[in-house]
Order: C-alpha cells, then structure tokens, then sequence
C-alpha cells in the first residue's frame, strides 16, 4: 500500500468514509474555563499529505491573532504514517497610552504558545494499538491514574486511531 487509507489517486479525493471537516470547541484551562470555537478553513491534499486548518473567529479579534489547530496525515516513504496535531495561541501585546494627538498603536502579537502532538504509526498497526498508544500518552500528559474511557471521536481521535483526516 503506498498512499493513505481511502485515498484514490486516480480520483484524486478521498472515499466518503471520511469525517467531514467541521467546527471544534474546546475548553482551555482557565480558573474560569472558556469555550473557544475553531471553524474550519481549509482541508489540502499535496501527494500523501493531507493538511486540515481550523482558526477561532472571535470578533474584535485580527485573523493573525486567533488560536489556530492544524492537523496533518502524511504516508512517508518508509511507509510509516505520520499524524500531526498542532495547536497555537498567539498572545497579543498590551497597548498603552497613545502619541500627542491620541494615536493608539493596534496591537501585535508578541509571541506564539504551540503544542504539537506527533503519533508515528506502521502501515501494520491497528486501531486498537493506536488507540492504546494515543491514550496512554494523554493519560500521561494529563497526570490521570484512574481509568478512563478512551474518546474515540472527533477530529484528533480519528486522526490518530483510524487515520482519516477531514474533507
């Protein structure tokens, strides 16, 4: 098998069974938690690559300075897939004061705080042994000793465990 589960080079596109792309809400870790919305934006397909975006469309907020996801599913040549989550939060700067004749300066982002999650899986592996893997690194990020019911849908779990990527 040389290109990605479901992937039809002589069509050019994916079979149907694949998610289709959409919105992801996700708490961040505030003492008062906030939902933030990321819309999709864009899905591209470049040889064995596929690249999903999704940014957050908060209003009053420039395109430059939203949170952004992009997730990626790449056959390699050694016939390994490669997964990829990558989730940024660009901070802005504070503005203050203004010029003598009240100018305030939009603000920029200063900085950019990314986590980007990599699973690296054989062509043989299977959605159990996937699954298993993608959720004892969780449980390991997350510090969790109790046992958990792993999430199996969504964007990242699908990704990870059935390797499809959106359309």
């Amino acid at each position: 098998m040389d290109t990605l589960p479901g992937w039809n080079p002589d069509q050019s596109a994916f079979h149907t069974d694949m998610s289709s792309i959409a919105n992801i809400v996700a708490f961040d870790g505030a003492a008062t938690p906030v939902s933030h919305t990321l819309v999709p934006v864009s899905v591209t397909r470049a040889g064995n690559k596929v690249t999903a975006v999704w940014r957050e469309a908060a209003s009053g907020v420039p395109v430059y300075a939203q949170v952004r996801c992009q997730m990626t599913l790449e056959q390699l040549q050694s016939r390994v897939y490669k997964v990829t989550c990558r989730v940024e939060v660009p901070v802005q700067e504070v503005v203050t004061g203004s010029n003598s004749s009240g100018y305030s300066a939009a603000p920029k982002v200063a900085y950019v705080n990314t986590v980007e999650t990599t699973g690296l899986f054989h062509e043989r592996s299977d959605v159990a042994g996937r699954r298993l893997v993608r959720q004892l690194a969780v449980n390991i990020d997350g510090n969790i000793s109790t046992s958990v019911t792993p999430v199996t849908t969504g964007p990242l779990p699908e990704l990870f465990d059935l390797l499809t990527a959106p359309t």
